[in-house]
């Protein structure tokens, strides 16, 4: 299968897909970046789901099939699709009556956090679930200390348009000054709501 990406290049899927199946396909460019937080949360957000506790998924990249092959009447089978720019966060749901949305990102560097790891799109989408009254956040895993931390979308917000004054990053000591530490567990791995509570009691 080809698949097309907004900047016209084009990746080449020697397997075929049929969408009968539950096809998952993967951005090639982001393949060695962030998959274990994904699965750490995703682990974390099937624990809250099948305990009851919040329903929160992943969004899935938007794809855009081009041309599809109908070898069989009860097969189809996309030959060509494009990946389309996501305009939003990676995840929401509803807790506790509330809106919940956050991002997920990772990074290798041990004493700041890439602002390049952030797009504009995204900070606009934060600017407006704050502005109806969601709960939006980021979780920031520094993988090679395995360190996550929970940031409140307003404190990146704040360090994002800081970017004017060439501001290339945030350091740990800030991130570690304004966010909160989680520690890594077994089930679930990444336990997020304890601090939206704490979130929610601050309201």
């Amino acid at each position: 299968m080809t698949i097309r990406y907004p900047n016209g290049k084009k990746f080449q899927q020697n397997r075929i897909l049929s969408v009968k199946k539950n096809v998952n396909i993967k951005d090639d460019r982001f393949s060695n970046r962030g998959m274990s937080l994904e699965e750490d949360i995703n682990e974390t957000n099937e624990y809250y789901r099948t305990h009851n506790l919040a329903i929160i998924h992943k969004k899935p990249t938007p794809l855009q099939i081009v041309n599809v092959n109908y070898p069989k009447r009860s097969a189809a089978v996309v030959t060509e699709a494009y990946f389309k720019k996501p305009s939003t966060t990676d995840y929401n749901g509803v807790y506790q009556g509330k809106h919940i949305d956050f991002e997920a990102k990772e990074t290798k560097n041990k004493t700041s956090f890439p602002l390049k790891n952030f797009h504009d799109h995204q900070i606009q989408h934060m600017k407006a679930v704050i502005k109806h009254g969601g709960i939006t956040f980021v979780l920031l895993r520094f993988s090679a200390l395995d360190e996550v931390y929970l940031m409140k979308a307003e404190d990146l917000i704040f360090y994002y348009d800081g970017q004017e004054q060439n501001r290339k990053s945030i350091t740990k000591k800030q991130i570690e000054a304004c966010s909160y530490h989680i520690p890594i567990g077994f089930h679930p791995r990444i336990d997020y709501l304890k601090i939206v509570d704490k979130l929610l009691s601050t309201e």
